[in-house]
């Protein structure tokens, strides 16, 4: 699965700029009347989009920024847009409240979320036969019999059986996490307060304004991307993104700019430490590390291996950058288990300098914000989901998934399905309760410890299929339900009902279950997907298998010293995150962050050096103009992503018509005269 950037922050509701409080008079629909057709079909279409792109994302470079700004932004535009429309045929429209907003962006999150949550650049298509062939077929644990090809039916069949599970799982503590503990679930902050500011004077004058601003590089971007194709030719050796901008030297161990609109808008939205991790992750990978292997070739490992070889170089590259993610997913989780197991038996949870929202306010607001918490109280409670509903749900859930799951994966037994299910409830409180603090969801991480486990227990017979199955039916449930929390919170601050935000997610993730497998088959038709040497490598797919064979065989056949570098890159992992810990934030703003760091280790550095420029680009209009920035990097930003994954679809198709780009721009050393 790829690298989804988490976005820390501290806010505290009385703290809210005046223009996104609430009054306490103000209407509130009823809970179906914010649910709305015109928001539906809006949802579904903005739901595709991100899909594709999602799917772009995860299988080039596995880094997934947060789109849920462009989703809010774009959600808003067109329904603005459809009821000013119809409002000048003279029609009578029904006002576009931020209840309804809500909704669509509740929707929209669920939908692309599956593109991601999913597998389809990781534990689904770990299981194809080009990546069991890329590993080796005499690899040891890696067999012919566990391989399942990508299938449309199958793979929807499967979504539908464990996505909604982690829906029903948490329902019954809504009231705990979000008014008891006031978890404050950044993200979801976050985005009421982007919802509540559209919905003002001041706000919606803004919001045009950023939609301008996205349509605009949207264009630029999509034109570019289009150009770009001219000179693509055939194969992976020309145009744009084989452009050697840093000389031919370094454009060897993948140092250049490759003009891809899509991974300088990832610089423009990730933080600055996520993009200057990347960069030093490339660095010391492709700048020293692999170069200095390679001159052992013939000594560390045979020297007429290919470069897609395990037992050579590129096993070097896999194993390390496993290393680096199990390292840093160990700590994290440890560290969030701890903070959580601490924050439940302490009785001044709310108190302790923790990302908590706070209730400290000025004598002079008090009034104010107690009359605002009790209607968003009032407004939360007031449309309640039965326990029963919820209980008999996730039951009723379970039993099919545990009946219908051996059918797809036959290795993995009915009874392994079911223990996954007794145990993921506690699992995905786990995960959102550390998601509501630190605005980090763990689902991969947990998935990947119940790869191991189911792996390892099936053994040689089966066990990598059951493992990577087993894998996606713990992330499904603890991602679905910290994603839910979230847009509960996000719910309880724009006045949403608790029942329409629960309804929208299970619209948007039945949504996502048919439109996350159609977009990823137009991938998997049109492109080679999965090709080390091309743009869709989908880098994740042999790191999870590997993982799997790893939980069945143990460290067998790796190259020389490879293990030792392994050790110790894991625990370099450890280090550097427990360093960010303790140092004062000062200090630790600056510490690089294990997880981006590990991702150019295996995919390359050009996308490093893409995302860099983006955060360059940042970082000098936050010198120049710091309010423009902040109002409008996110719209260039999504603009960019959004353009050239809009590309995507008009490729795509003439991959699949065989239409091949008439230009080959190919740059390569002078001959000699």
């Amino acid at each position: 699965m790829g690298t989804e950037i988490p976005r820390s922050a501290e806010i505290s509701e009385a703290l809210l700029p005046e223009s996104e409080k609430i009054a306490t008079d103000e209407y509130v629909p009823e809970w179906k009347e914010q649910i709305t057709i015109r928001g539906l079909a809006v949802s579904a279409l903005l739901g595709t989009l991100f899909c594709i792109i999602t799917h772009k994302l995860n299988l080039t470079v596995g880094i997934i920024p947060s789109l849920n700004v462009a989703a809010g932004l774009l959600g808003f535009f067109f329904v603005k847009s459809w009821t000013g429309f119809l409002s000048k045929l003279g029609f009578t429209v029904k006002p576009f409240t931020k209840q309804e907003n809500t909704v669509i962006q509740t929707c929209v999150v669920a939908c692309y979320g599956l593109a991601f949550s999913g597998g389809f650049g990781s534990y689904l298509i770990a299981m194809d036969e080009k990546t069991y062939k890329l590993i080796g077929a005499d690899y040891p644990g890696n067999h012919a019999k566990d391989v399942i090809n990508p299938g449309l039916w199958w793979m929807i069949g499967f979504l539908f059986v464990v996505s909604f599970l982690g829906l029903f799982s948490l329902v019954p503590l809504r009231k705990v996490m979000v008014l008891d503990y006031k978890l404050t679930y950044p993200s979801g902050t976050a985005t009421a307060m982007l919802i509540n500011s559209f919905h003002t004077n001041s706000g919606a004058e803004l919001a045009g304004n950023q939609v301008k601003c996205l349509g605009k590089y949207l264009s630029l971007s999509l034109v570019w991307s289009c150009f770009k194709w001219f000179f693509s030719g055939v194969g992976d050796a020309c145009g744009f993104d084989n452009f050697p901008t840093l000389g031919l030297t370094l454009f060897k161990n993948t140092f250049y700019f490759d003009f891809s609109p899509t991974y300088v808008g990832c610089g423009l939205i990730c933080p600055h430490i996520v993009n200057c991790s990347v960069l030093l992750g490339a660095i010391i990978s492709w700048g020293f590390l692999w170069p200095f292997v390679s001159q052992h070739a013939g000594d560390w490992y045979p020297a007429d291996l290919g470069s897609n070889d395990f037992k050579g170089l590129y096993g070097y590259k896999v194993f390390i950058a496993i290393a680096i993610i199990l390292g840093d997913g160990l700590y994290n989780l440890v560290k969030i288990i701890a903070v959580t197991v601490k924050e439940l038996c302490s009785n001044s949870s709310r108190h302790l300098d923790l990302p908590i929202v706070s209730d400290v306010v000025d004598d002079s607001e008090a009034s104010e914000i107690l009359l605002v918490k009790k209607k968003r109280d009032e407004v939360f409670l007031k449309d309640r989901i039965p326990l029963g509903f919820a209980v008999s749900g996730y039951v009723g859930l379970a039993a099919i998934s545990t009946a219908v799951i051996p059918m797809i994966f036959p290795p993995l037994k009915w009874y392994f399905v079911l223990f996954s299910y007794f145990i993921a409830p506690a699992l995905a409180f786990c995960n959102s309760y550390g998601t509501g603090l630190t605005d980090w969801s763990l689902a991969s991480t947990y998935g990947k410890i119940g790869l191991f486990i189911i792996a390892s227990v099936v053994g040689s017979d089966g066990g990598v299929i059951a493992g990577l199955a087993a894998c996606g039916v713990m992330m499904s449930i603890v991602s679905t339900a910290a994603d839910l929390m979230q847009d509960f919170k996000t719910g309880y601050l724009t006045l949403s009902s608790a029942k329409s935000m629960f309804v929208s997610q299970l619209v948007g993730t039945a949504m996502g279950c048919i439109i996350a497998p159609l977009t990823f088959w137009l991938f998997w038709t049109a492109f080679d997907i999965g090709d080390p040497n091309g743009p869709y490598k989908a880098p994740y797919a042999v790191i999870y298998r590997e993982m799997a064979i790893l939980g069945i065989e143990g460290f067998a056949e790796l190259p020389k010293h490879c293990l030792a570098l392994c050790y110790g890159f894991f625990i370099a992992a450890l280090f550097v995150n427990l360093l960010r810990d303790i140092t004062p934030p000062k200090i630790s703003q600056f510490i690089p962050i294990p997880m981006a760091m590990a991702v150019p280790f295996y995919i390359g550095a050009y996308f490093a050096i893409d995302m860099f420029v983006g955060t360059v680009i940042l970082f000098v209009w936050e010198r120049i103009n710091r309010k423009d920035a902040d109002d409008f990097a996110g719209a260039v930003a999504s603009g960019l992503i959004c353009g050239d994954g809009i590309w995507t679809i008009p490729s795509a198709i003439l991959s699949i018509l065989r239409i091949n780009p008439p230009i080959c721009m190919y740059f390569g050393p002078a001959l000699a005269s």
